[in-house]
């Protein structure tokens, strides 16, 4: 499980923006993950409470927002999420695609007091 050592560097990213501010506590940190990336959110979760123990965000709630693995058809120009689509476009069955989103993983907000 690498997700312990994601949720550590994000800790540790979170600390440096609140010391930045002369932040005294993190009051709600929102990660962005990509369903392309790897990262299982639930284990991020699960995580998350050792990773910020003895830290600005030891009291911190922890948000996760997905972001989907959309892709765009090179064919016909359809997007569409490849995951549900099993990578396959529905409207054409082409399988030559870019990807659009979902390897995003970020701190999109760090709530500070």
């Amino acid at each position: 499980m690498h997700e312990m050592g994601v949720v550590l560097n994000i800790v540790s990213e979170a600390e440096k923006v609140a010391r930045e501010n002369d932040a005294e506590a993190v009051g709600r940190l929102v990660l962005q993950i990509g369903e392309l990336t790897g990262v299982v959110p639930r284990y991020v979760q699960d995580c998350y409470p050792g990773a910020i123990e003895n830290t600005v965000l030891a009291k911190s709630e922890l948000i996760i927002e997905i972001i989907p693995g959309n892709g765009i058809c090179k064919e016909c120009n359809k997007v569409y999420n490849l995951l549900e689509q099993d990578f396959k476009c529905p409207k054409c069955g082409g399988e030559d695609w870019e990807v659009l989103s979902g390897r995003e993983l970020m701190i999109k907000e760090i709530y500070v007091s």
